[in-house]
């Protein structure tokens, strides 16, 4: 199955998702024994391994973060060769002085903003959904 590349489209039927609850990133030496479920994201670096949590889940096993995020996702099948989207969700979000962090996963983009925008960041995206 492949995904949308058409940029209106894409902005047009994106329809954003806010989840529930507080995401952080953590780095790791090494993803210890964290479980795969447990998982929002995870990324290695030359400087260490990048997991995406729950705060709950970071909290409890005394994860070091110093960001709290609310997590969108963009419920639009984005195929990874699309061009713009990420360009128009960022300037669509910096109108609003909201800072975001994208992760391109395989069927959608995934958009980290901080904890207190996240209905911001929603009404946004929404605005740009309705109005492209």
């Amino acid at each position: 199955m492949t995904g949308e590349t058409d940029l209106p489209t894409l902005l047009r039927t994106m329809t954003p998702v806010l989840h529930p609850g507080a995401y952080v990133f953590c780095s790791l030496p090494e993803p210890l024994s964290l479980p795969a479920a447990e998982l929002i994201g995870l990324f290695r670096e030359p400087e260490g391994v990048t997991v995406i949590v729950r705060r709950e889940l970071a909290d409890r096993l005394q994860l070091p973060y110093s960001f709290v995020a609310a997590w969108l996702t963009l419920q639009v099948h984005s195929a990874l060769t699309a061009v713009g989207l990420t360009a128009a969700v960022a300037q669509a979000l910096t109108a609003q002085r909201i800072s975001c962090n994208v992760v391109a996963a395989y069927y959608h983009d995934h958009l980290f903003v901080d904890h207190a925008d996240g209905a911001r960041a929603l009404a946004a995206l929404q605005d740009l959904a309705r109005t492209s």
